[in-house]
Formats: structure tokens, C-alpha cells, sequence
């Protein structure tokens, strides 16, 4: 890949040094997560993204050769190619360009014009195009055959011909293309018969919108409806302004020849070059649609795993249930299941019996904080617990996906001898003490933080929520020694077989004292401990390096550090005074940089430090079901979910309310992520209730209050003057800001 080195460090705007060495390390079978922390001096301390982005671009680019190579072999063989053909080649900058120039020399199935030749029609097709001064119906006369009944057939054939000559130039495809860029609108229509059916499509019976402006959510809803066979969908500019343009190219005489030349025109924009370009364009905005969704999906995710963790304690967790009542399991500060039980708190007569039974269990279990499921009966769960004053924290957790963890593969291997429920109580506890290693068991699509993630490219979700979770486990470490496989798979360099090797050689020898015993694990070789090393943590090792993320292969670094100071490393690791001391200068060489050395030291100064903050504990307000929320209400709520167009926001109902993304921010955002961020704890005002569509309109921004204005000519801020449309729509309600939005975009 590293002859792509030039052309990507071009586009991507990288120094083409920088673009050549990753390229080189990724060959190597060097990690993202690897290159990213550990070779910050090879690479210029290029962080994830940009690693990722160089990485895409010579595999794009890699693509876009081969394809090149394919088109010049195959119009080679044809004998076609020229030196004016391949100078349009070697110009063409995109893989759409590279098409359109292929298109006369791509073999297809056999087309109407193709009949025509084949009839002996091309020299007429030939004198029309030409637009002399002829009576195109009494040369054609001269071509009727055995297969060409009339003259008017002849001319038919004729224009058949024109017609794929039109759709073939490049030159028409190009400013096609463009005009369909520039003024292109994609329509939908409901099917006369697929009005009720339909009705969560309502929004797009008779929709209209630019190429150029609509947005990722709304192009994924109608391909949807498309697909399900309710909308009817097409992307075209006025049909007035693409005859006119092309015309231009072909029509030159105003005669009889240059009218059939218009029909041939006409035809070849309905029935070629329309439909084509509409498939393309398509393509494209569902190819973007899906980035975009993805990108969403990816960044919730990350946000998810990196949530703050409990960390070590002793949880009791609660599942709650209405009839089949509430399990219960209790779990010691590893996350080992120690007891299981089961209570009914719905039901009066057992109301005592449950009491108790919580009462021993904490007591007998010593029990530090709960841990119950935000799902049904989840809150009566909560205030039940609540009323034994037991004095310890209380924590809803986000129980999405623990259903499917608990029949899955991996929670059987878990917990063979326990049901569903007792494995989604425990999914619900250990969520709470380390949420990425809980969620690292699940499909990420089960998570519940997508959009439309099942409308989307699922490969590219897949790659891409998997380089997530390798991201997030790699930021935050693992600890070697209690690391389930799952979340061993994910770490830089080792893979689930590996993984499973890991677990099987740390139960045979109880438990890894040191880094280095890693060598003794079947098919973990060294090339795998150099990209796994620095990520895997030994607590209380032999070397208390082990416990940090410094990489073994700078060990020999840190000793001499110490040595020079006249400690030992124990003494040094933790030490700010000490550390503070060190001058960098004196320990970079050829080999070892400023970066790696500056990493070093502020890894010594807090070792094996969780990147992530400690959970706090929310309370919600006295609400319980949708009927208890009013209009006007200010209550608590936990940001759930983030999209393009707002924020789903739990405010303690069985339904999220959506905070509009008008309804964010006095300033103007067009990304929710700008202001907010997954699990952040918000104050929001209730500005609308739908009981029976079950639907929740809130608003944070007016729970705040608006940043003073600077006046600048007449009053306007500057933002004002600047962006006064912005302004107008950021500053209105929900569903004023709605009606702007329909009004300007249409529905």
C-alpha cells in the first residue's frame, strides 16, 4: 500500500513521510490503536482518526487503480485504445469519471441500438446526426430490409442509435452530473393504495427536497419506505433543464434532421440518461446517508463504552418484572455471582416476604450499592428499594440489550447452569461496575444508540463499530488478570483465539505475575506482544510498570531514568516530584523520541489511570408513566441517545423525550454532539405531550438562561447579523422552528 503514499498524503493534506510510514506499519500488521500510542515519533504522533482516514484512502485508492488497470486491459484487448483515450484515463480524477469514459467499450447486454447497427442503420443514424440539409423520411426509405419494415422504422432505428451516442459522451455525463448536483431534488409520492398502510410515512406522501440539502435521517426514511414498497421515489432536476443543456451539445440545425436529432435527445435523457444518473445518484446519497448514520451510531457507541464505571464493588442487582417478579443476584466487587433470588413487590400478600429478603441479602453479602434495570418496573423497583432506607446508592441502569446477551452463546458459556433471568440481573450489575466490559459481549447494533442501523450498509457498520470497540478498549486498558475473553479479543494484536489461549493458560498457572509470561501463551508470538503489551495491565506484578502503559520495550528507558535520580522504579512510578525532574532531552535518541519520552513521563506520573470518571448516582423526578408528565414541567432527565436532528432524553417514563436539536442551545448547532454528550445528566422543560402517539417534546435551552448579546448596528449580535436565519430558528419553539423548516424544505 505504500506506493498509494503520495496520492494519499495529497488528499488527505499529510506530509507524504507521515502518510508513507503508517502505511508501512500497517503492513507490518502494526494496530490503529498500536501505531497511535507507540509510534507517536515515526509517525508524527498522527492520532486514531487520522491513521484511520490514511488507511481508508489507500484502500480507496487502491481500488480506483485496480479498476483503471481493468478498464485499459479491457479496451486494449478490444484494439480500441489510442493515445487520446488513454490521456482522458490518466486525467479522469474519479471512479465516476473513469465510468463514463469506459461506457462506449463496456460490454452489455444487447440494446436497442445495438439491433440497429446490426440492421444497417448506422449511416443513416450517421447523416442525421450530421444535420444537413435532407428529408430524413425519404433517406430512410433507402434502408428498409428484411428487418426494417418502414422508413419510419428506419428512423426509429436511426435515433436509437443517436440516442446511445448521447448517453455514451462523457462530456454530456459530466455536465449532467453536475446539473444534477447543483438542482436535483429527490420526490416521493405514497402509492394510491399504501395510504393507511403506510402511515408512518406521512411525512413523505408528497415530498420534495434538494440533493443537495437533505438530510441523512430523511434520505434513509424514504429509501426505507421505497423498499418496503409504499413510497414511490425519484431524484431528477426539471426535465426542461437537462433537454435544454444537452441540446446545446447535439442539436445544430433547425431543420428536419436537427428535429429528429431532438426527439433522439429526448429519449436518450428518459430512457438512458435519467434513469442512470437517478441510480447513481442514489447510490451516492444512500452511500452518504449511511456514513452519516454510521458515524452517528460509532460515536454514540464510543461514548457508551467509555461510560463512567462504579468500578470494583459489591453490587446487588435487580431485573424487575411485574407477574414473573423481580431476580435478584448478588454479585462480590469481581463481578462473581454469588447468590441468586427471586421477590414480588407487586403483589401486597409477598410485599414483607421481598423486604426481607433484601434485608439479609445486603447484610449477609455486605453489600455496598444496587444496580436495577431501567425497564419495566423499573421505577417501582427503584422506589420500593428506596422505602427500606438502607442508606446505599441506588443506580438505574440501562438494561438495553441485556435480553440478548442472556440467551446468547457467550452468557450460556458464562452461566450454564442459570436461566435468562439470572443472567440479564447479572449483565444489569456488572453493566454498572464496568459498562465496557459488559458491553463488549454484545452486538453493538442491540445497544439501542443507533440510527437507522439496520437500513444501512451493514459491512461497513460492522467494520466500523468494531474499530470503535478496539478503540475504546485500547484507551482505557485491561487488566490481564480479569479480563473476561471477550474483552481480551479486542485488544491490539490478539484476536478471540488468542484470547481464549490467554484465559485457559491464566487459569492453568492462577494468574499472570508479569508481562512477560505472555510469551508462554500458545500462538502469542512476539509480534503479537509488541502490539498487545502496552494495552494489558498486571496488577501487584513483579514490575510495577506492568500495572501502567508504558511499553515493555521502554522499560530499559524508565531504568535508567531511575537509576540517574537514584531510586527504585517503585519509587519513582507515582512520584510528580520526581518525575517533574526528569529532562526529556536526556533520553531521546535515534530510536526513542520526544513523544514517546513525554508519554513516559506523564504515564509515571499516574499510572495505570482509568480515562474514564467515576459513575455519579441521578435521581429522577416523581414521575412514573407518560400520564404523569405535563407541559411546563422542568424535571431531570439522562441523555439516552444523539442524533442528527436532536436528542432522546429519559427523563424516568417508559418513553425518551426528544430535545429538537432547535431545542438544544441558545447558540446555533447543527450536531447535537456540539452541546451534549451520551449519559450526561441534563435539566429539561416538558413542551409537549402526546399520549396517544406516546411522544415527548422537551426543550433544555429554555431551562437556561440566553448568553448575553454584544449589540452590534441596531441591536443585532454579531452572530445575529451574520446568520440571522440561524438566529431566527434557534431562538423559536419546537414546533415554530418545525414550521420554518417544512415551510423552507418542505415536510
Amino acid at each position: 500500500m505504500t506506493e498509494y503514499a503520495a496520492g494519499v498524503a495529497s488528499k488527505l493534506n499529510i506530509r507524504e513521510q507521515q502518510v508513507a510510514t503508517v502505511l508501512a506499519l500497517l503492513n507490518e500488521g502494526a494496530t490503529i490503536p498500536f501505531i497511535a500510542r507507540y509510534r507517536k515519533d515515526k509517525t508524527g504522533a498522527l492520532d486514531e482518526v487520522q491513521i484511520q482516514a490514511i488507511q481508508d484512502e489507500a484502500k480507496f485508492q487502491k481500488e480506483y487503480s485496480e479498476r483503471k488497470a481493468f478498464i485499459e486491459k479491457t479496451i486494449t484487448e478490444q484494439g480500441k485504445m489510442t493515445e487520446t483515450l488513454q490521456a482522458k484515463l490518466d486525467a479522469a480524477a474519479t471512479v465516476a469519471e473513469l465510468e463514463d469514459i469506459y461506457l462506449p467499450y463496456k460490454p452489455k447486454r444487447k440494446t436497442k441500438a445495438q439491433t440497429a447497427r446490426e440492421n444497417g442503420l448506422e449511416p443513416l443514424a450517421t447523416m442525421v446526426l450530421e444535420q444537413g440539409n435532407i428529408q430524413p423520411l425519404t433517406e430512410a426509405a433507402a434502408f428498409i430490409n428484411e428487418n426494417v419494415k418502414s422508413a419510419e422504422d428506419a428512423l426509429q432505428g436511426a435515433r436509437d442509435i443517436i440516442a446511445e451516442i448521447v448517453n455514451e459522451d462523457a462530456q454530456v455525463r459530466a455536465k449532467m452530473r453536475k446539473l444534477f448536483e447543483d438542482t436535483a431534488t429527490v420526490q416521493s409520492k405514497v402509492l394510491s393504495d399504501k395510504e393507511t398502510e403506510g402511515v408512518k410515512y406521512k411525512d413523505y406522501y408528497d415530498f420534495s427536497e434538494p440533493v443537495s440539502k437533505i438530510p441523512s435521517h430523511r434520505m434513509l426514511a424514504i429509501m426505507r419506505g421505497f423498499m418496503e414498497g409504499v413510497l414511490r421515489m425519484s431524484i431528477a432536476p426539471t426535465e426542461e433543464d437537462a433537454l435544454a443543456m444537452t441540446e446545446r451539445l447535439y442539436v445544430k440545425s433547425g431543420n428536419e434532421a436537427g428535429e429528429q436529432v431532438k426527439k433522439a435527445v429526448k429519449d436518450a435523457y428518459r430512457r438512458l440518461l435519467q434513469p442512470s444518473l437517478e441510480s447513481e445518484f442514489r447510490m451516492a446519497l444512500k452511500t452518504k446517508a449511511d456514513e452519516e448514520a454510521i458515524n452517528v451510531f460509532a460515536e454514540n457507541l464510543r461514548q457508551l463504552l467509555l461510560s463512567s464505571p462504579l468500578g470494583s464493588k459489591r453490587i446487588l442487582a435487580l431485573d424487575p418484572g411485574y407477574r414473573t417478579g423481580c431476580k435478584v443476584v448478588c454479585l462480590d466487587d469481581k463481578g462473581t455471582l454469588k447468590k441468586t433470588d427471586l421477590i414480588y413487590i407487586h403483589e401486597p400478600g409477598r410485599l414483607m416476604s421481598a423486604e426481607q429478603t433484601i434485608r439479609s441479602l445486603v447484610q449477609q453479602y455486605d453489600i455496598q450499592t444496587f444496580a436495577i434495570g431501567d425497564g419495566t418496573a423499573g421505577r417501582e423497583t427503584e422506589q420500593f428499594i428506596k422505602k427500606l432506607n438502607l442508606g446505599l446508592p441506588i443506580f438505574l441502569v440501562n438494561e438495553d440489550g441485556a435480553s440478548i446477551y442472556s440467551a446468547s452463546e457467550i452468557a450460556r458459556q458464562e452461566f450454564p447452569d442459570q436461566d435468562v433471568t439470572v443472567r440479564g440481573a447479572v449483565s444489569i450489575g456488572r453493566r454498572l461496575m464496568d459498562p465496557l466490559a459488559e458491553l463488549v459481549k454484545l452486538d453493538p447494533k442491540s445497544i439501542g444508540v443507533g440510527q437507522y442501523q439496520h437500513d444501512v450498509n451493514q459491512v461497513r457498520l460492522k467494520e466500523r463499530l468494531d474499530q470503535t470497540v478496539v478503540s475504546c478498549v485500547n484507551a482505557v486498558g485491561v487488566n490481564l488478570n480479569t479480563a473476561s475473553k471477550h474483552l481480551l479479543s479486542y485488544v491490539s494484536g490478539i484476536g478471540p483465539s488468542i484470547a481464549e489461549n490467554i484465559v485457559n493458560y491464566r487459569a492453568e498457572i492462577g494468574g499472570f505475575e508479569s508481562r512477560k509470561q505472555l510469551l508462554k501463551v500458545p500462538r502469542l508470538g512476539n509480534k503479537a506482544f509488541e502490539q498487545c503489551a502496552g494495552f494489558l495491565r498486571v496488577k501487584e506484578g513483579e514490575n510495577p510498570l506492568d500495572a501502567s502503559a508504558v511499553h515493555p520495550e521502554a522499560y530499559e528507558v524508565v531504568a535508567k531514568m531511575a537509576a540517574d535520580l537514584g531510586v527504585e522504579i517503585k519509587t519513582l512510578v507515582g512520584n510528580d516530584t520526581l518525575v517533574n525532574s526528569i529532562n526529556v532531552k536526556n533520553y531521546t535518541t535515534e530510536t526513542v523520541g520526544e513523544h514517546t519520552i513525554r508519554d513516559i513521563l506523564n504515564e509515571l506520573k499516574k499510572p495505570g489511570l482509568d480515562p474514564r470518571s467515576e459513575a455519579q448516582q441521578f435521581e429522577f423526578a416523581n414521575i412514573y408513566s407518560i400520564e404523569d408528565v405535563h407541559v411546563g414541567m422542568v424535571v431531570p432527565g439522562v441523555v439516552t441517545n444523539l442524533t442528527r436532528f436532536g436528542a432522546f432524553v429519559d427523563i424516568g417514563v417508559k418513553q425518551d423525550g426528544l430535545v429538537h436539536v432547535s431545542e438544544i442551545s441558545h447558540t446555533y448547532i447543527t450536531d447535537p454532539n456540539e452541546a451534549l454528550k451520551l449519559n450526561q445528566h441534563v435539566t429539561v422543560k416538558v413542551l409537549e405531550v402526546d399520549t396517544a402517539r406516546k411522544r415527548i417534546a422537551l426543550s433544555i435551552k429554555q431551562t437556561q438562561d440566553a448568553p448575553a448579546r454584544k449589540e452590534r448596528g441596531g441591536g443585532q449580535s454579531r452572530r445575529d447579523f451574520n446568520k440571522p436565519k440561524e438566529k431566527d430558528l434557534s431562538g423559536m419553539g419546537m414546533n415554530d422552528a418545525l414550521s420554518l423548516l417544512k415551510k423552507k424544505f418542505g415536510k
